[in-house]
C-alpha cells in the first residue's frame, strides 16, 4: 500500500466524545492528546514524510474562556509529559498559526520545541496552533508586497509549502474549516465518524486504504 507524502488530519469530537460517555469536555481533550501522541509515534514509524494536524483554530478563540484556558493549560502541561518522547522520535516539530494570539508561556513552548528539533530527520510535524489557512494566505501576501505574484512564489512563501495529499477528518463533520485551503487543492478528502480520541493506527490505515483506491488525474483524464 502506497503512502501519500503529506497527511493533514482535522482533530475533530474531543468534547462530543466526553459527552457521550458522560464526562467533561475537559476530559475528552486530555484524551485526544494521548491520541495524538500515539498518532505521531505510529505514523513516524511507518516513514510519513509530513503530517499536519489541526489542534486548535484561531475560531476557536470563540469558544467559552474557561474551556480555552484548560486548553492552554493543556498545552503547557502535555509539553512537560510528552517533550522527552516526542524529541526522542526524532520528528521535526514546525508551529504553525497566528502566535502573537498565544500567551508568552505557549510561545516560549513554541520556540523550544522548534529549536529543539530543527535538525531531526524523522517526519515533518506541522502543528496548527491558533491556525486559520486565509489568514496564512494574508501573512502570505504580505511576504510577497512588492513583489510579482506567481503561483510558485506564494507556495513557497506559506508556512506550510508542500501541497496536502490526504486530508483526515475525524468526528463525523465533513467541512475543511479553514485549513490549510491553499494546501488542500488536490487532496483526497476522507471523513470518518469516528471521533479523534478513538481513532487508532488502524483507523488511519483505513484513510490510507482510501487514498490508494482513488484515482488523482489532477483536472487531467488519466
Amino acid at each position: 500500500m502506497k503512502l501519500p507524502k503529506h497527511v493533514a488530519i482535522i482533530l475533530d469530537g474531543n468534547g462530543r466524545w466526553a459527552q457521550e460517555k458522560g464526562l467533561s469536555r475537559s476530559q475528552g481533550h486530555q484524551e485526544g492528546v494521548k491520541a495524538l501522541v500515539e498518532l505521531i509515534k505510529y505514523t513516524n514509524s511507518i516513514r510519513l514524510e509530513e503530517l499536519s494536524v489541526f489542534a486548535f483554530s484561531t475560531e476557536n478563540w470563540s469558544r467559552p474562556k474557561t474551556e480555552v484556558d484548560y486548553l492552554m493549560g493543556l498545552v503547557e502541561k502535555g509539553y512537560k509529559k510528552y517533550q522527552k518522547e516526542i524529541k526522542d522520535l526524532g520528528v521535526k516539530i514546525k508551529v504553525v498559526g497566528e502566535r502573537e494570539m498565544l500567551k508568552p508561556e505557549i510561545q516560549k513552548i513554541a520556540q523550544e520545541v522548534e529549536d529543539a528539533t530543527k535538525s531531526n530527520k524523522g517526519m515533518n510535524l506541522n502543528v496548527c496552533f491558533s491556525y486559520g489557512g486565509k489568514q496564512e494566505l494574508v501573512r502570505t501576501f504580505k511576504k510577497l508586497e512588492g513583489k510579482e505574484i506567481t503561483i510558485k512564489e506564494i507556495q513557497n512563501n506559506l508556512d506550510i509549502n508542500n501541497d496536502v495529499d490526504l486530508l483526515i477528518r475525524t468526528g463525523g463533520n465533513q467541512r475543511i474549516s479553514n485549513f490549510l485551503i491553499w494546501q488542500l487543492a488536490y487532496a483526497e478528502l476522507y471523513f470518518t465518524d469516528v471521533y479523534f480520541p478513538d481513532f487508532k493506527k488502524e483507523d488511519f490505515d483505513q484513510a490510507v486504504l482510501y487514498y490508494n483506491n482513488q484515482e488523482r488525474r489532477f483536472g487531467g483524464l488519466k
